[in-house]
């Protein structure tokens, strides 16, 4: 997967590999409609410079949290 942004590259590759197939169904739903979201603003949730919406809120903790 490749997105605008380097560090959102790695942050995605290490979700998919190590999350993405034990994640429940409505935090992969979360992902794909995160998607779709411009990088930015994807960047600013992953770091704590702007309040997550709540239908990100598990999938951007578990990109937060995921080694």
């Amino acid at each position: 997967m490749r997105r605008g942004m380097k560090e959102l590259d790695v942050l995605f590759e290490r979700y998919l590999a190590h999350r993405l197939a034990q994640a429940p169904p409505a935090e992969q739903q979360q992902l794909a409609q995160l998607l779709e979201r411009e990088d930015p603003e994807i960047w600013q949730w992953v770091m704590q410079q702007a309040p997550v919406p709540p239908e990100f809120a598990d999938v951007i903790n578990a990109l937060r949290h995921h080694p």
